[in-house]
């Protein structure tokens, strides 16, 4: 029998996509990684597709960080970077991440799912602080799409 995540890869997808926060909040919490990926993904029990996927979005964070920290502070109006809340600024990296890196991935979907991501991990106002700034990055990024 079929998991749900191996019958839906969009699914396996989401849940990857919530491993790879849950990995990049840790370590932005502690100022350095917690374990390595692999481990915490282990302690996790997540699949292999939901690992691999995840594990792709965390490697392409922490290379990028940098770059991608610039593009946040560049669209997020009157907000830096060190001031968001931790789920929020993890969630923008990812989505910028994946804007940037991932251009067979639809906005849309892009978007969509750092949305849930934020309402399911972060304030009462997360989903709409981080559809405002995916949306401005989108425009910057993949105007094309607009």
């Amino acid at each position: 029998m079929n998991t749900p995540s191996e019958e839906n890869p969009r699914s396996s997808r989401s849940q990857g996509r919530e491993l790879a926060l849950k990995y990049l909040y840790s370590a932005d919490l502690r100022q350095q990684e917690p374990e390595t990926f692999a481990e915490f993904a282990a302690h996790q029990g997540s699949a292999l597709p939901v690992r691999s996927f995840a594990e792709e979005l965390v490697q392409g964070v922490q290379t990028d960080r940098a770059a991608i920290d610039a593009l946040l502070a560049a669209v997020a109006t009157n907000w830096t970077v060190a001031r968001m809340a931790v789920v929020d600024r993890n969630v923008l990296r990812i989505g910028c991440h994946e804007l940037k890196s991932t251009p067979e991935t639809p906005v849309n979907v892009i978007i969509d799912e750092a949305v849930e991501v934020a309402k399911r991990y972060g304030s009462a106002q997360s989903g709409s602080f981080v559809n405002g700034v995916l949306d401005k990055l989108r425009r910057k990024l993949r105007p094309e799409k607009s």
